[in-house]
């Protein structure tokens, strides 16, 4: 695109290109959330299809179902070959049923916030999140069942990637605090063969999270333990790991710290605390992905933001841990890991 002229005088201006990009940036996550919606990529994955076999199977109007085709090949999802269509090894890979790395519930999770993101203006006005997130943890049960399958999708590809620097050696008992699907968990305990995990999260949540665990054969390994994490009472000296993976940025920085207090307290001598979630630089204006997903807590959490690596060591550090460090896992990888000592 070119450089508007500017007025006679004037300096010239840069391209715009960039603001119409964001400004349309959703026509292709609409195209792609429909086209998982709709089943069209799990049709797919039998074979190829022309436009009109597509329609009749779906069932759907045949004229739109060719335009969201080449929709889809536009966006590398799918492409075409004379007349029919075919998954590409991406949308083979992850969009799929059957797939080992399937995210068709994390897909349909995105679908459900997508007009949450609409009411971003009022959510701005008003501080108040433009949903109820109760509704996601407990109130509405097929909303939370949808919500901790979804969140297990996305963090099983996440998750192998960053438990590689949760260091655990040496650990025997681990407590998973806020641990939803217990996909962490799980992936821990098979790192470590010497470790049990207990993963603590609302009941409704732990309810679904015992399910993965048994699908997963590892309930000898892993147990759910119902209860309100945010209150910080989880035991004495139980524990010789105590692990907030993706929770703490749903919290108010008062209940963040007493959570990471009830750490200090479970843990025993020497025990250490592991904090992995999207971090802020300093400044809170970067990465992108850190500012946008603070958005997300707005929109879905009553006291939710994303903190800054430093915010999160000076909680530990007041809440009595020592040795702390902190390491930005290297990109894509959008987490922090911040640790302690007892």
């Amino acid at each position: 695109m070119t450089d508007p002229t500017p007025a006679s005088g004037t300096p010239p201006f840069p391209s715009p290109e960039p603001i119409f990009q964001l400004a349309t940036a959703y026509w292709g996550s609409a195209t792609l959330l429909a086209a998982v919606n709709l089943g069209l990529f799990s049709l797919l994955s039998n074979g190829g299809l022309t436009a009109s076999e597509a329609s009749e199977r779906l069932p759907a109007d045949a004229r739109a179902v060719e335009m969201l085709l080449n929709a889809c090949c536009g966006l590398s999802l799918l492409e075409k070959q004379e007349d029919r269509y075919h998954l590409t090894p991406l949308s083979a890979a992850y969009l799929a049923p059957g797939s080992p790395a399937y995210l068709g519930s994390a897909l349909l999770w995105s679908l459900n916030q997508y007009p949450v993101w609409g009411s971003l203006t009022d959510s701005v006005r008003t501080g108040r999140p433009a949903v109820s997130p109760e509704e996601q943890l407990g109130a509405d049960p097929e909303k939370t069942r949808a919500f901790v399958l979804g969140m297990h999708e996305r963090a099983q590809g996440v998750a192998r990637a960053v438990t590689r620097f949760l260091d655990l050696s040496g650990c025997a008992r681990m407590l998973d605090v806020g641990g939803g699907p217990g996909t962490y968990s799980m992936l821990l305990a098979k790192q470590n063969p010497g470790l049990e995990a207990v993963v603590l999260d609302l009941p409704p949540v732990a309810a679904i999270a015992a399910e993965l665990i048994e699908n997963a054969g590892l309930s000898d390994k892993v147990r759910t333990l119902a209860g309100d994490a945010t209150r910080g009472d989880y035991g004495e000296e139980e524990y010789d790991a105590v692990l907030f993976s993706g929770v703490l940025h749903r919290m108010s920085p008062p209940v963040i710290e007493t959570m990471l207090a009830g750490a200090k307290r479970a843990l025993q001598a020497g025990g250490r605390v592991l904090v992995s979630d999207v971090m802020l630089n300093d400044e809170k204006t970067s990465p992108v992905f850190a500012t946008l997903f603070s958005l997300q807590m707005l929109l879905t959490s009553t006291d939710g933001a994303a903190f800054s690596a430093r915010e999160c060591g000076a909680w530990l550090s007041r809440a009595g841990f020592t040795d702390i460090s902190l390491r930005s896992l290297p990109p894509p990888l959008p987490y922090t890991v911040v640790s302690g000592r007892r």
